[in-house]
């Protein structure tokens, strides 16, 4: 099973994976472009945007700096606002409603760093390789929700 997979059914992954390090870097680099656009870019930055996160709904904008960990996993629903320094770290999906508005400062974080201290370690597997894991755990943000700053 690949670890997006794992990921996706809340089983303990390697976030240190060869294949999911790629999206992360991926989604990185468009996170650090968009964040880059003068604001009154709009166009260049909805391209951007289209092509970080899962879908975007119509009439959405979100100010820079953002940061989005894999962004693949994030789907935002239509006239959605986002503040600046709007971090979501979609390990696991992260699903935004419509009409739904974040202050300055919002995190979204769906990363469990296991409980048990012996899962917190790095576990061996059967080929002798070592690797840290954690779990992640959806987030869903209804329609018309408003979080405030931080």
């Amino acid at each position: 099973m690949k670890e997006e997979e794992r990921i996706l059914k809340g089983q303990l992954f390697s976030p240190a994976n060869e294949e999911l390090q790629a999206i992360k870097l991926r989604s990185h680099k468009l996170s650090n472009r968009y964040t880059q656009l003068p604001e009154e870019n709009r166009e260049e930055r909805n391209k951007i945007l289209n092509e970080l996160v899962g879908s975007i709904g119509e009439n959405s904008f979100i100010l820079g700096p953002v940061f989005f960990h894999y962004g693949i996993h994030t789907t935002i629903g239509k006239h959605f606002f986002g503040n600046y320094n709007l971090t979501i770290q979609d390990d696991a999906l992260v699903t935004i409603g419509d009409y739904v508005s974040f202050g300055p400062n919002v995190t979204i974080v769906t990363p469990i760093h296991p409980l048990i201290a012996s899962e917190r370690r790095q576990m061996i597997h059967a080929n002798g390789e070592s690797k840290a894991l954690c779990y992640a755990k959806p987030v869903s943000i209804e329609n018309d929700v408003w979080l405030g700053a931080n």
